[in-house]
């Protein structure tokens, strides 16, 4: 029976196959929103790049969180949306593994980068004395440059196990990207040896960085309760307020996506969760931070006013 079987070299991805109102409306509203997210994150990385008073730790992270966020959603919407303009399309074995390979990684630098963020603020809140020390450009640099190699590195091992498997028979993903566990099951081969791989590297970038970011906020709230006065609470509280806004709708979906069991969502539930994780989460972080961070609003402003009399 093996001698029958044929190997697969493209898949098809179905999408929302089938609903074609529902594909034109999903079409729209995700079209809009990549275009948003691109422009804000994009404008991010310019204003922070050219201005001087922007030019500290936290900036420069948020400047790595947009570019992140730029290959993340650049992996996966454009083929999306052309999947829902055509009711489906094919991909083919190496493309669906090098997207798969980029959805990870670029995922797992958002993840590190957020986990820096969370603890520049807590030594800016909880330890400012030593703050300058702790954290300046080059650490910060640093903590970037690692957290780039290592999630392109780590990623590596699940693409090597994943390219071994045998995929025969079956080639159509109902999904409108090459994730994880949809790809898998195509696996005519045993799979056992890059599912366990994958929860034991899942376990320290995404169980230990939540944690860690958990108690750093734990940190910084007993912190700002023992300020006296209420102003003073306020603004220190400001200063942390859109990287925690930023870290739920981060974490909300991973969380709900991938850490309750594949088999418990239905294949439209698990399709509609990842668009909310790959489309509407990104879209949050330049509207969280232009909008709720002061110095970033003013320059950015500031520079959108050059450009407009230029």
């Amino acid at each position: 029976m093996a001698g029958n079987r044929t190997t697969v070299t493209e898949f098809f991805l179905l999408g929302f196959q089938g609903h074609e109102p529902l594909n034109i409306l999903l079409f729209v509203v995700i079209f809009l929103a990549y275009v948003i997210t691109l422009t804000g994150d994009c404008l991010i990385i310019a204003v922070v790049s050219k201005s001087q008073r922007l030019q500290y730790p936290m900036f420069y992270l948020l400047k790595h969180l947009s570019v992140s966020e730029i290959l993340f959603t650049g992996n996966i919407t454009p083929n999306m949306l052309y999947i829902l303009l055509r009711d489906g399309g094919t991909m083919s074995f190496a493309g669906c593994i090098i997207q798969f390979y980029l959805y990870i990684a670029s995922g797992t630098v958002e993840s590190l980068i957020l986990t820096a963020m969370s603890y520049d603020r807590y030594l800016a809140i909880c330890n400012p004395l030593r703050y300058t020390d702790m954290m300046n450009l080059q650490h910060c640099q640093a903590l970037v440059i690692a957290s780039w190699i290592l999630s392109f590195t780590v990623v590596l091992i699940t693409i090597i196990l994943l390219c071994q498997l045998e995929f025969c028979d079956s080639n159509i993903i109902d999904h409108f990207f090459c994730d994880f566990a949809p790809l898998v099951d195509l696996s005519c081969s045993d799979s056992s040896i890059v599912r366990i791989e994958v929860v034991v590297l899942s376990i320290p970038v995404v169980a230990s960085t939540f944690s860690f970011i958990i108690w750093t906020y734990m940190c910084i709230f007993l912190t700002i309760l023992r300020i006296s006065s209420v102003m003073g609470r306020q603004k220190a509280f400001s200063t942390c307020s859109s990287h925690l806004t930023s870290v739920c709708s981060y974490y909300g979906p991973l969380i709900v996506i991938y850490m309750v069991p594949y088999q418990k969502h239905s294949h439209v539930v698990t399709k509609f969760l990842s668009i909310l994780y790959t489309v509407v989460t990104p879209l949050f972080n330049p509207l969280i931070y232009s909008l709720r961070n002061e110095e970033l609003r003013n320059v950015l402003w500031k520079f959108l006013n050059i450009k407009m009399i230029i």
